[in-house]
């Protein structure tokens, strides 16, 4: 039987530490940090509006839209957006008044919540296209929320089959008359 000396013991939880650490600091990299430098809104929109350029087809709208920043409990009297359906609604885009709400508690210094601003940015540049359903659009803009979470070492915490469902436009009751 192997004899389990303190010294031991110590060495096992140092490696154990370092690998713990060395593994947290590769998630926390952020190759392009710029975004967590901004300090209000319109900044932050500029560098995922810089962002989508880079890694979308979707245009710029000519007009940037309003952003407001809401309590929970007026969500539900505002109309346009399908991602309740997902989870906890944090953000909505009203293509009619181009604007977008932003959900309280919401803090741009967070990357989750960040990129919900970014997911209703590309909702803003998805209004000159056709979709079959308001749900055709969320696949995209989930996707690139969870692309640019990515690239920070994290990931969007999204239901992907709810969201794939949602964006097929398919009748939702199969039973037969």
């Amino acid at each position: 039987m192997l004899e389990r000396s303190p010294a031991c013991l110590w060495l096992v939880a140092l490696i154990m530490f370092a690998g713990s650490a060395w593994a947290d600091a590769i998630v926390r990299l952020d190759r392009e940090p710029a975004w967590r430098k901004t300090e209000n809104i319109a900044e932050l929109v500029e560098v995922f509006d810089t962002w989508l350029d880079q890694n979308t087809d979707f245009l710029r709208p000519e007009t940037r839209p309003k952003i407001e920043i809401i309590s929970a409990s007026l969500t539900a009297t505002i109309q346009g957006s399908s991602a309740s359906r997902f989870g906890r609604t944090r953000g909505l885009f009203d293509p009619e008044s181009s604007t977008i709400y932003m959900i309280m508690p919401w803090d741009q210094k967070d990357p989750h919540d960040a990129s919900v601003l970014l997911h209703e940015l590309v909702h803003a540049r998805q209004v000159s296209r056709h979709y079959y359903c308001p749900g055709a659009q969320e696949e995209a803009a989930y996707r690139l929320q969870d692309e640019w979470l990515r690239e920070r070492g994290l990931q969007a915490k999204v239901n992907w089959i709810a969201v794939v469902l949602e964006a097929g436009c398919s009748r939702r009751d199969f039973h037969p008359d």
